[in-house]
């Protein structure tokens, strides 16, 4: 997105060193194919693809909001991102894999069904739900969004959708201005647990606790999603919240608890924010060491 941008290639660079370390060694990895209209459409218009399409520069840059900006790689990247969460699903729905962290930029969950916000251009979780549910028969998706920032556009995508529990937390009042409790979707299937600027990995805990992990266990998903924003640590240039990399481990873990007793262990986790790359790093590795069922001091 240019020179300076926090949404930088410095951010994917920072996770793949972190994951050469040996104890990575066991993982599968795959290269995120494009996304097909089909999967995109299902949350995006046509005529919304064919409009980022045609913002794509030959060269340089071009501007879709004020910190949202495209190169001539961008769209390719944003079609990969797509068809990297598509491609993780049927992993896990098809049994191949237990689960699956894919790690891609840009993130998604500030875009809604029509517009780019945010850095976002697809919302790539939006499109990993709808393909479970339409491709591989799930009758009900959650979502469970531990970004800094609010993912107001996958609310939006979902605010009507029975099918599908959207829950958040998030630092407020904060970017996007959205997230309030009161916001609970035409079916009550929108939970938000706004933070504080200046809470701790405790007041996160407690948040799952009392307001998000209940009501996940209670809709009794196929398939639980997570929009792994790594912007709420302590670190982080963008946000005001005090998580360490520990935090979100802790956090994996009990949603693999609700995953392993509701869906067969199965859960997509999606990369959002986290724009401190050391921190980010730290953060990635001790998500997908949860993800793995590994503790931080190598045991099991």
């Amino acid at each position: 997105m240019g020179p300076g941008h926090p949404e930088a290639p410095e951010r994917l660079r920072a996770i793949q060193r972190g994951l050469e370390h040996a104890r990575f060694a066991s993982l599968t990895r795959m290269n995120a194919p494009e996304a097909h209209a089909e999967s995109l459409q299902r949350v995006h218009p046509q005529s919304y693809l064919a409009a980022l399409e045609r913002a794509a520069p030959h060269e340089g840059y071009s501007a879709l909001d004020s910190d949202t900006l495209m190169c001539p790689q961008t769209i390719e990247a944003v079609w990969r991102a797509a068809g990297g969460a598509v491609a993780a699903v049927d992993e896990v729905m098809s049994g191949r894999a237990d689960n699956v962290f894919v790690a891609v930029r840009p993130p998604g969950h500030h875009a809604g069904a029509h517009n780019p916000m945010g850095f976002c251009f697809v919302n790539n979780v939006a499109v990993a739900a709808r393909h479970a549910l339409a491709a591989h028969g799930a009758e009900r998706v959650a979502i469970v969004d531990f970004d800094v920032h609010h993912g107001n556009g996958t609310q939006e995508i979902f605010w009507a959708d029975d099918k599908v529990l959207f829950c958040s937390t998030h630092q407020a009042p904060f970017y996007p201005g959205t997230g309030g409790r009161n916001e609970t979707g035409n079916h009550d299937n929108i939970v938000n647990a706004p933070l504080l600027a200046g809470s701790t990995g405790d007041a996160f805990g407690e948040a799952l606790a009392d307001r998000i992990l209940p009501r996940v266990r209670d809709f009794a998903p196929d398939l639980i999603l997570i929009s792994a924003g790594f912007d709420a640590h302590e670190r982080d240039p963008l946000g005001g919240l005090r998580l360490r990399e520990t935090d979100f481990g802790d956090a994996t873990k009990r949603l693999m608890d609700i995953a392993d007793r509701r869906c067969g262990g199965r859960i997509v986790s999606m990369l959002e924010g986290g724009y401190d790359v050391d921190a980010l790093s730290r953060s990635v590795n001790a998500h997908v060491l949860a993800l793995m069922g590994v503790a931080e001091d190598g045991g099991v």
